[in-house]
């Protein structure tokens, strides 16, 4: 490449990124004064000095765009001090919530006060789209699981489970009546529900009838450059373990490929990024920010969480065509894969391979 042609892709590049930074702004004022429902695309490319055909080059809707503004503001939060980690289950839930209850407004009833609550009221407003991201909760749950159980014997996913539905429900309360409740009520709450006895167990009836996986001694060559979302650095897919590949209406198969007690790498695909990926990339770039604040990194030596928005590491794995149905497992050892399985609990049956030899 011609060193004129590398500075014209260059320019290129650095435009393209002035006019996205440029419609981010302009959407984030437009959101905070008018709201989700009553934005409107035309003021917003008005308010960024573009054309409306500019907009939709960078956003192909206003859902897509609504969220990339959540998103900015959730990545563009100012960095903390590393976390002291919690001496106890009911320190880790109530510090989870005092950090949790950090984005209510002090009140008020201003549009922005509902973007730092990363409100989603009137956005998902299809079928499709709540049920992944019922999906995506099942996957906040246990993430957050992961954390509260810190080595210990006992499944704490509903009790995970629990704390964010208390949580949420704060959230969606400060929205519709803000000033109502007390925060610190909220995480004497959370808490105390290290009290409830749950009798938590993982038994999927499904799993002993899962079709086993299948041994192989196949090469490829991981993808580099992407980054583990729970601890926000460089995930290495080339070391030993379990990658197991999830659409997004699939995430709550997670914990079949988490429960090997290997380590393993949960990478996310849909075939809609510019919405169902941004409110995937959302909802958990929102709460991996939290964890960190709470818990230290070692929480999630054995997990780790990518978002494969432009199926790189799919295609590596040879899975065509991702989409938000897609399950698929693999097991590596040695730079090289030696199991695969796909469909409902491949994660568990290639987890189940455990002495496969190339």
């Amino acid at each position: 490449m011609s060193i004129l042609m590398f500075m014209v892709r260059l320019t290129r590049a650095q435009q393209q990124e002035r006019t996205r930074a440029s419609v981010l702004a302009a959407a984030k004022a437009e959101f905070t004064e008018h709201g989700y429902a009553l934005a409107k695309i035309d003021r917003i490319a008005e308010r960024a000095e573009l054309t409306r055909g500019a907009v939709y080059s960078n956003f192909p809707s206003k859902r897509a765009l609504y969220l990339a503004v959540l998103i900015d503001l959730v990545e563009t939060t100012g960095q903390v001090d590393p976390p002291v980690p919690p001496e106890s289950l009911d320190d880790a839930l109530e510090n989870f919530a005092r950090v949790w209850l950090e984005r209510l407004p002090l009140g008020g009833t201003a549009w922005g006060g509902r973007l730092q609550l990363r409100s989603l009221d009137g956005v998902l407003d299809d079928e499709h789209t709540r049920e992944v991201l019922a999906q995506v909760t099942r996957l906040e749950a246990l993430l957050l699981a992961i954390a509260l159980e810190a080595g210990a014997p006992a499944r704490r996913v509903r009790l995970a489970e629990l704390a964010l539905t208390l949580l949420g429900g704060a959230s969606h309360r400060a929205e519709i009546a803000p000033g109502s409740g007390d925060p610190f009520d909220l995480t004497h709450a959370c808490r105390h529900l290290a009290d409830i006895r749950f009798g938590d167990t993982w038994a999927p009836p499904h799993l002993p009838f899962v079709t086993p996986a299948t041994p192989c001694a196949d090469s490829w060559t991981a993808p580099a450059g992407l980054v583990d979302q729970i601890s926000g650095r460089q995930a290495d897919l080339a070391s030993d373990g379990l990658i197991t590949v999830l659409g997004a209406g699939r995430l709550g198969a997670a914990e079949e490929a988490v429960r090997s007690g290997e380590r393993t790498t949960i990478v996310i695909v849909t075939g809609d990024p510019a919405e169902t990926g941004r409110l995937v990339r959302l909802r958990i770039t929102d709460l991996a920010g939290c964890l960190r604040r709470v818990f230290a990194p070692e929480a999630w030596q054995r997990v780790r969480v990518v978002l494969d928005d432009d199926a790189l590491v799919a295609s590596a794995l040879g899975v065509t065509d991702p989409g938000d149905g897609t399950e698929v497992a693999v097991r590596v050892r040695g730079g090289m894969i030696v199991a695969r399985s796909s469909g409902r609990g491949a994660g568990h049956a290639v987890s189940a391979v455990r002495k496969a030899t190339p």
